[in-house]
C-alpha cells in the first residue's frame, strides 16, 4: 500500500519547494489541499489527479473530521494521497494530528518536510531570526489557540526574536499582552504579508503602534517581533550603498 504523504507546500512560491515535494505531487493521484497553497504550487500536481480543497475559514473547524475520512477513504482505495499544506505540515499544520489518525487506522505515511514561513519569510526579507550580540534564540507562536482563546504570552516575552503566525486578527490585543508581560514598547516589529506571492508587502512598525491599533495588516502575515527586525535596515542600505557605487 502506498503510503499518504504529508507534503509541505512552503511559504508560496513554487520554486521554494523540495525537489521530492515537486516528484511527489507530479506522481500523486488524489491532492487534499489547504487555503494557503498557492496557485504556482497546485499547477506542479499530476494534470490526471484529484483536486480536493479542504481549506479551512474562521468557524470551520469542525471540518476537520471531515479530511480525516477523505484521506481514510481515498487511501484504502489504493490512490496515492497526499495532503498538501502550506509552509511545513508540522508546524501548526495538523499534520502531527493527521499523521497519527491515519497510523492508528493502520495507513502508513511519509512525511515531506515544507520551509516554514515563520523561519523563511523573514530570512528572505534580511530579517534574522537569530545573530551573534543581538538575539540568541527565537520562538514561535500562534495568535490563537483552540477554542479561539489567546496565548499565554508571558513566557514568551523575554524571548530575544518572537514569530507570531496567525496573529493578525488578534494583534491589538496581543500587542497589549506583551508590553504587559515587559516587552518594550518600542521595540521594532514587521509584517511581512503574502509572503513570496505577488501582492508580497512589508510593514515595518513598532510593538507600541500595534497595540494602540495604529497598523493596517492583511492576513496571512508573518508577524517578527524583536531587535532583529532592524537588521532589515542595515542590509537595505548596503545593498542600496552596492548598487549605486555600480
Amino acid at each position: 500500500m502506498s503510503p499518504v504523504y504529508l507534503v509541505g507546500a512552503g511559504p508560496g512560491s513554487a520554486d521554494l519547494l523540495t525537489l521530492r515535494a515537486a516528484r511527489v505531487l507530479q506522481e500523486a493521484e488524489v491532492v487534499l489541499y489547504d487555503r494557503l497553497v498557492s496557485p504556482e504550487v497546485l499547477a506542479l500536481v499530476n494534470p490526471q489527479a484529484e483536486l480536493i480543497y479542504v481549506g479551512k475559514t474562521k468557524g470551520e473547524q469542525d471540518k476537520q473530521q471531515q479530511i480525516l475520512q477523505l484521506l481514510l477513504s481515498h487511501a484504502r482505495a489504493g490512490r496515492k494521497v497526499v495532503r498538501l499544506k502550506g509552509g511545513d505540515p508540522m508546524v501548526f499544520g495538523r499534520g502531527a494530528e493527521e499523521w497519527l489518525h491515519l497510523a492508528q487506522a493502520g495507513l502508513p505515511v511519509e512525511l515531506v518536510p515544507g520551509l516554514s514561513s515563520a523561519v523563511a519569510l523573514p530570512g528572505l526579507w534580511g530579517i534574522p531570526l537569530t545573530m551573534r550580540g543581538l538575539a540568541s534564540g527565537f520562538a514561535v507562536i500562534s495568535g490563537q489557540i483552540q477554542e479561539g482563546a489567546a496565548p499565554n504570552l508571558a513566557a514568551y516575552a523575554r524571548v530575544d526574536t518572537l514569530v507570531i503566525l496567525m496573529g493578525v486578527e488578534r494583534r491589538v490585543e496581543l500587542a497589549r499582552a506583551l508590553i504587559r508581560a515587559g516587552r518594550p514598547p518600542q521595540e521594532p516589529a514587521a509584517f511581512i504579508e503574502n509572503g513570496t506571492t505577488p501582492s508580497e508587502r512589508l510593514l515595518l512598525t513598532d510593538l507600541q503602534s500595534i497595540a494602540q491599533g495604529r497598523v493596517e495588516v492583511q492576513a496571512p502575515a508573518v508577524w517578527v517581533q524583536g531587535a532583529v527586525v532592524g537588521v532589515h535596515q542595515r542590509l537595505r542600505k548596503t545593498k542600496e550603498e552596492y548598487v549605486a557605487a555600480i
